[in-house]
């Protein structure tokens, strides 16, 4: 499991498959990640198989979940650096600008764990 999604699902309730499967039929069926730039354009930018790869449990995921994922469930996600000591912030936010909860996450530079309260 990616720990991502794992991260993800301490906060929305659901087990971490779940979530991946969700962001990835987001993914496929071509939903906004950004404004401007077509879904289609922005995964053919890093694989073909962008998709079908990130539906293997073995598969990290990155900011395009993340931003996927702010704009299936309304939500907004702080990414906390924690490789330095500036503690740098990511924050993610869905296109439509609807915030219904947010959650903290932390990023090592290769390990994702959510912020609990």
């Amino acid at each position: 499991m990616s720990c991502l999604f794992n991260s993800m699902s301490y906060f929305l309730k659901e087990d971490s498959s779940t979530i991946r499967q969700k962001i990835c039929d987001y993914l496929e069926n071509n939903d906004k990640i950004i404004d401007g730039i077509e879904t289609k354009e922005i995964l053919l930018m890093d694989s073909n198989n962008y998709i079908p790869n990130m539906r293997k449990t073995s598969t990290w995921g990155g900011a395009i979940e993340i931003q996927s994922a702010c704009n299936i469930w309304n939500m907004s996600v702080i990414v906390h650096d924690i490789r330095n000591k500036r503690n740098d912030k990511i924050n993610f936010i869905p296109i439509n600008g609807n915030v219904n909860k947010t959650i903290n996450i932390t990023w090592s530079g290769g390990h994702y764990e959510p912020i609990r309260n």
